[in-house]
């Protein structure tokens, strides 16, 4: 019996080349007994109003674009009465949980045919305070405006380029900002320039986490944290922790939990997936164990 497939497609991301290789991935699917749907978003959030309004009809939901366009899917499918299968077909500019997956955005159609022939693998979700959700990162502090406040005419022309050209530009303003943070194991105060928990090997595909300390459904979040550097052999000691995957030093916190609470004196700029995530002065973000399923 042919499955029914709700395709969301995202026609911005990754330059809007999945006009070359749509028709040979619907071939794929139509050939294997799969019906697709094809929905075109058309803002941001779109793709978590389609699904809500629609994902009952079908038995997976599978999506064309990039981290973004996963996020918003993975959103509204966690929120599903019905758990459905998901189906990525990455084409953005980062595609950090591709690299988490082990997925190639450069071969749209094997990607396809990876949805058709693959396994279902769990896959841990973030809650961001009481209705927001994140696939891999929700982080604050230096340069996680980049992602978002970078030039969409500049990711699709420099790539990962533009995103250490609008970090560079931001590294005069560099600052820290005092924070107490509970977690499973204690609790962690103070001062900071960067802190993210996530659920990646790959972030903005600036920053790799060594894969073996990295599980997407073991209930836990990796958390990374850098402290606010008091001297020039500080910034030495964090780059080079960072480079080396070494974060056995003073100035670079990494650690797992399911539950993180982290504090500010005043509200502090968030991102999620690489979208601007608002300011927040209390933020408590929780591990959904195995929200969803992805093919891989």
């Amino acid at each position: 019996m042919a499955r029914k497939m709700m395709l969301v497609i995202n026609p911005n991301a990754g330059k809007g080349q999945y006009k070359s290789s749509l028709a040979e991935v619907l071939s794929v699917f139509a050939s294997s007994d799969i019906v697709p749907s094809v929905f075109f978003t058309k803002y941001h959030g779109h793709a978590v109003e389609l699904i809500a309004e629609n994902a009952h009809n079908y038995d997976l939901i599978a999506c064309i674009g990039g981290d973004g366009t996963l996020s918003e899917v993975v959103s509204a499918v966690v929120q599903l009465d019905e758990r459905k299968p998901i189906g990525y077909i990455p084409m953005g500019t980062t595609n950090d949980v591709a690299r988490t997956l082990g997925l190639d955005s450069k071969q749209p159609v094997a990607s396809a045919r990876r949805i058709v022939e693959g396994n279902l693998v769990d896959y841990d979700v973030g809650l961001f305070g009481t209705d927001k959700y994140f696939t891999y990162i929700s982080a604050f502090g230096a340069f996680t405006e980049v992602s978002y406040a970078t030039p969409q005419e500049l990711k699709h022309t420099l790539g990962h380029t533009a995103y250490m050209l609008e970090a560079i530009k931001r590294l005069p303003k560099l600052s820290g900002t005092r924070a107490i943070i509970e977690y499973d194991d204690g609790v962690i105060r103070d001062e900071f320039i960067f802190g993210a928990i996530t659920n990646s090997t790959s972030v903005a595909g600036l920053l790799h986490i060594d894969s073996e300390r990295v599980s997407l459904s073991d209930g836990l979040f990796e958390v990374f944290l850098i402290r606010m550097p008091q001297a020039i052999k500080d910034v030495n000691e964090i780059i080079t922790s960072i480079l080396s995957n070494n974060y056995d030093q003073n100035n670079v916190v990494f650690l797992k939990s399911k539950e993180v609470r982290i504090m500010f004196e005043e509200p502090v700029a968030w991102t999620r997936d690489g979208e601007d995530g608002g300011k927040h002065q209390d933020v408590y973000i929780v591990n959904c164990h195995k929200g969803v399923q992805i093919i891989c």
